[in-house]
């Protein structure tokens, strides 16, 4: 039998890398972060132990780079949902997409995404990753789509306008309702509140009208 080829081996080594990233955003979004242990990872994965270690320093870089990815697939899906937006409008139409989809994974994965963001302001920090690099890069490709002039300084300033609607609705005992939040941000950006998929809740106030005009 012939040794596998190195393009083969890059594969069964993403694949693994993939089903690891997958149990622990499986796990950590069932039993908390402290009860899933590294060997209850790998077990879900079909992994050995060891292997974990091949690919991140501990278990805190996993999970960032497993929410990354939950992320990046998240908001992939809605950029690319169909019928897919056209004509001068489409980038306000993908910029709310964009705004929904980070804004229902808090809604839908509270448990995951709060320990997402406990990491995240602990002494680890942020950690770049390749999951976490393709999250930036289409976020930065939607702003450029709304007609940012300056995406460098814009993709910054819509993420950590994100980061800062997501922690609210996290917070034990006082979270703040989706819908307010949603309504803030597309504001912010001049967007109609019947674009991207509005939640169930009413805007507060009950108007859906246009924000003001967007700032080139």
């Amino acid at each position: 039998m012939s040794p596998r080829s190195a393009s083969v081996n890059e594969e069964l080594r993403q694949r693994s890398r993939e089903r690891l990233l997958q149990a622990t955003v499986d796990l950590v979004g069932e039993r908390g972060f402290e009860a899933t242990t590294l060997g209850d990872i790998a077990e879900r994965a079909g992994a050995a132990r060891g292997l974990i270690s091949y690919y991140f320093p501990g278990k805190r870089q996993l999970l960032q780079s497993a929410v990354h990815r939950l992320m990046h697939r998240t908001l992939q899906t809605a950029l690319e949902r169909e019928p897919r937006p056209t004509g001068p409008d489409a980038g306000q139409e993908l910029l709310a997409r964009a705004i929904d989809a980070i804004l229902g994974l808090a809604h839908d994965h509270p448990l995951l995404m709060r320990t997402h963001m406990a990491g995240i302001l602990t002494a680890e920090g942020f950690i770049q990753c390749p999951e976490q690099q393709r999250l930036a890069q289409l976020l930065r490709e939607t702003v450029v789509a709304y007609g940012s002039p300056d995406p460098d300084a814009d993709y910054p300033l819509l993420r950590a306008l994100l980061m800062g609607s997501v922690v609210p609705m996290l917070l034990p005992g006082a979270p703040m309702p989706r819908a307010r939040l949603r309504a803030e941000l597309f504001q912010r950006y001049g967007l109609d509140w019947e674009l991207g998929v509005p939640p169930d809740e009413e805007p507060p106030g009950g108007t859906r009208a246009q924000g003001p005009e967007r700032q080139r």
